[in-house]
Formats: structure tokens, C-alpha cells, sequence
């Protein structure tokens, strides 16, 4: 693995988990000596154990020393971070350094395979680099595109138990190669981490192969399609809010279509993190610079910005002003299971927040200390309950279950004044009420 970030790091423990020898190289050696002393940089639910595990058994390791891996691998994940430019078009320096380094490391032929998320034909140049930066080399090297559809917060799950697996590869040996790599997933010859008494029994996942460009552009097909989706359902919320209908209601009738589907039309403060923004700005760009107006995705972004200025005119309607006032903030990551803040909502809600000189407290079970690095000022509450004390209101910005859990009698006793906003749908309307709290969602009757 080349690149030991979420992708290579959920991939390198899962693809050693099935029974392979993988070697996790990074050149931030901060980051190698925390794994080699056995700290996860990240939370992933059953990551940390399935690193452990792996790593005990020998089939895992990790090095600072990213030539040595690239000279000892047979196939190399290439797992390193796209991030968008300013104009959306995605910033592949990281790649060009893994190709340069590819080529003068290698001693023997190589399948490159890679498995960050690109514009379409960035096969065809990583091919072209490695040529280039190899051409005093006799190293013959394939190259391979291998999308990742993981879910942070379900990302083992959803290597382990893919809905499928897509390949790009140009010739019959790069595909059985990879075949051969995922051979275990498809015969379901592996014992499942995740659940002490087993998976149940469930057909092999489709194995798709393509062309390289095909490939590359069925990540950024789906992860639009999704984005499309959430914001469909934000923009519902908005309707119904108007008519005094319930999007709940809406979208579940909706769901039930099979043509449709229930997921990702669940209403709220929209999507973040590091897949879905940037994924559609690359693709908004991508697009144009094919001569298609690909409009409909910019509106996706905007009803997606607008849903923590919805949230914010609710409590401004309550409260009045926002000076002044104490306000809790519940979750901070930008969806449960996860301490990743990239595009959280959280963020953009305490910006706003300060700007208006409101008191700001906040509580998430995994991502304070990583948004303490960004508002060091706000206060880190040891809990829930803290966050309520004293509060004019309440935010729920992150779905974390624990929040559902809350004895919410309690943090009604121990509140300013009851005011609850749930922007993310999570708490029942008619429950919340019968407390005794004034509450607001995003697409249900107040």
C-alpha cells in the first residue's frame, strides 16, 4: 500500500485479513512509527483490531521506507490523497511522486494498481509517468484502475462484503492477477471479523471489469448519483417544511420503490467529508473540460450548502438574537461512526456561531480533539449532559446514536431554556414535544 491514509489503511489490513502479505509504506514517518507502535491514526470500527491482529500474525507491517516496499511488492495499491484544487480539478501531484518513485524503485515487473479516487484517463497518464520516469529501466509495468466504494464508519464491512468489485484493467493477465487478489471475497474464503458468530451465507459480490476509463469514471458516477440523492431529500425537507408535510413520510414512500431505493434520502444537514464534496467538484470539472454542462451537479452543491443556513434561521426565529446566547453543539464528525471533520456541517455551524458572538459548547465522542485544533477557543465538553448545561439550545449535528439514548428529562431540567434543533432528523417530533422541549428538524411540522 502506497499511502497509509483511510483507504490504504482500511485496504492493506482488509486484503491482509483474506490472507495476503502487505506492506504499508507512507513517507510521513510520524504516522509509521504510531502504527508501528500499534495507534491507529484514524477511528474506523473494527480497524484498529484488524490491524492488530494482522500485524501480529505477520502478515501486515509497516515502513517509512517506501522504496523498499515498492521493490518487495508484486502488486502496488497506489492509496494516496487527490484532494480538489481551488478550480475543482483534482490536485494529482501525490500520484506523479507514487509513479516517479515506482519507477526508479522498481526491480521486477509490477501491477500498479490504482485505488484513489481520479478523473477519467489518469490510467493512461500514471502509464505515460511511469514510462517516462522509468525509461532508463527494462521494469515492464501494467497499470489498473481498482475504484474503492468504502463507507467511513462501515469502510471493513465494506470491503469484506462489497456490493462489487470494479476493475479497469487493458489485458486478460492484469485481470486474473486481480481476480486472484480478491479471490478469497469472491469464494467467501475468509472468517468475518466483524461478527463473533460469523456473516450469514450471501452469493459472491459481482466482479466487474472494464477498461480502465470505465472504471475511473464509475467512481465519480456513483458518488455524484449519491450526492444527488441526499440533496433530493434536502430539498423535499424544504418543500415540506413550506406545506407542513413530512418529509419523512415522503421519503419513505419514496424508498420503498424499488426503482428508488430507501438510501440516502434520509433529510438533514447535508453530506460531507472527503469523498462526496470533492468527488463532485472534480466532476463538475471534469465535465466542462469535456464540453458538457453538467449544471445539475452544481445545484447539488448548492442546496447541499444551504441546509446550515436553514438550520441556523430556525434558531434565530427561536432565540432572536444569537449574541450571547449559550449553544450546545451534539457531534462534530460529519456522520456518526467516525472522527473525520473534512466538509463537516459541524464546522460551518460553529463559524457562524462566532461570528455572532454566540458561547459555544461542544461534545462528539471522537472528533473533539481534532476540531480543537481548528476552533481551539469553543468549549470541549466531557459529555452530553455538560454540553446542556445551561444552554439556550441544543444543535444535533452529527446522528451518533449515544445522542438518541440521551435521558433527554434530564437535559431538559438542566437547559437555559428547551430548545432543541435536530438537523439531523434523529429524535422523534411528538416524543421530544411531549418532554416539554421546543423543537425543530429539518422537513417535519414544528
Amino acid at each position: 500500500m502506497i499511502g497509509c491514509g483511510y483507504v490504504g489503511l482500511v485496504t492493506g489490513a482488509c486484503l491482509a485479513e483474506i490472507g495476503h502479505q502487505v506492506i504499508g509504506a507512507d513517507q510521513d514517518q510520524s504516522k509509521i512509527a504510531a502504527l508501528k507502535a500499534g495507534k491507529v491514526p484514524i477511528y474506523e470500527p473494527n480497524l484498529d483490531s484488524l490491524i492488530a491482529s494482522n500485524t501480529a500474525a505477520g502478515r501486515l507491517s509497516f515502513t517509512g521506507d517506501v522504496g523498499a516496499a515498492i521493490r518487495d511488492g508484486d502488486a502496488l495499491f497506489i492509496c494516496v490523497s487527490t484532494p480538489p484544487l481551488p478550480s475543482g480539478e483534482t490536485d494529482l501531484s501525490a500520484l506523479d511522486r507514487a509513479a516517479r518513485q515506482i519507477a526508479t524503485e522498481s526491480r521486477s515487473p509490477k501491477l500498479v494498481i490504482d485505488k484513489s479516487t481520479v478523473p477519467v484517463q489518469t490510467g493512461q497518464q500514471l502509464l505515460r509517468a511511469l514510462s517516462v520516469y522509468g525509461r532508463k529501466s527494462t521494469v515492464n509495468f501494467s497499470v489498473c484502475s481498482n475504484p474503492e466504494f468504502l463507507r467511513e464508519g462501515t469502510a471493513v464491512m465494506d470491503f469484506l462484503h462489497p456490493d462489487r468489485i470494479v476493475v479497469g484493467v487493458e489485458n486478460d493477465k492484469d485481470e486474473r492477477m486481480l481476480r486472484e487478489i480478491y479471490q478469497p471475497i469472491l469464494d467467501r474464503h475468509f472468517n468475518c471479523p466483524i461478527h463473533a458468530t460469523g456473516c450469514p451465507p450471501e452469493a459472491p459480490p459481482p466482479f466487474l471489469v472494464s477498461n480502465i476509463n470505465d472504471a475511473e469514471l464509475i467512481k465519480h458516477a456513483a458518488n455524484s448519483f449519491l450526492a444527488l440523492k441526499i440533496s433530493y431529500a434536502n430539498l423535499l425537507a424544504d418543500v415540506c417544511d413550506r406545506l407542513s408535510a413530512n418529509v419523512d413520510q415522503v421519503t419513505r414512500a419514496m424508498g420503498l420503490d424499488a426503482r428508488i431505493g430507501p438510501q440516502f434520502l434520509r433529510a438533514g444537514l447535508g453530506f460531507g467529508g472527503s469523498c462526496l464534496p470533492k468527488d463532485i467538484r472534480g466532476f463538475i470539472w471534469l465535465a466542462e473540460r469535456a464540453g458538457v454542462d453538467f449544471n445539475l451537479l452544481r445545484e447539488v452543491e448548492r442546496i447541499n450548502k444551504s441546509r446550515v443556513p436553514r438550520l441556523l434561521e430556525k434558531a434565530r426565529r427561536a432565540l432572536w438574537v444569537l449574541k450571547d446566547k449559550q449553544i450546545g453543539l451534539l457531534g462534530l464528525a460529519y456522520k456518526a461512526n467516525t472522527d473525520d471533520i473534512r466538509y463537516a456541517p459541524a464546522l460551518d455551524i460553529i463559524q457562524t456561531l462566532l461570528t455572532e458572538e454566540a458561547r459555544v459548547r461542544a461534545y462528539d465522542a471522537k472528533a473533539m480533539e481534532r476540531t480543537r485544533t481548528i476552533y481551539p477557543s469553543i468549549h470541549y465538553a466531557a459529555n452530553s449532559y455538560e454540553v446542556a448545561d445551561g444552554s439556550d439550545a441544543l444543535i444535533i449535528a452529527t446522528e451518533w446514536d449515544e445522542f438518541r439514548k440521551l435521558d433527554w428529562a434530564r437535559v431538559r431540567d438542566s437547559m437555559a431554556r428547551p430548545l432543541l434543533l435536530d438537523g439531523r432528523n434523529l429524535l422523534d417530533p411528538q416524543q421530544m414535544k411531549s418532554l416539554g422541549f421546543e423543537y425543530h428538524s429539518m422537513g417535519r411540522p414544528d
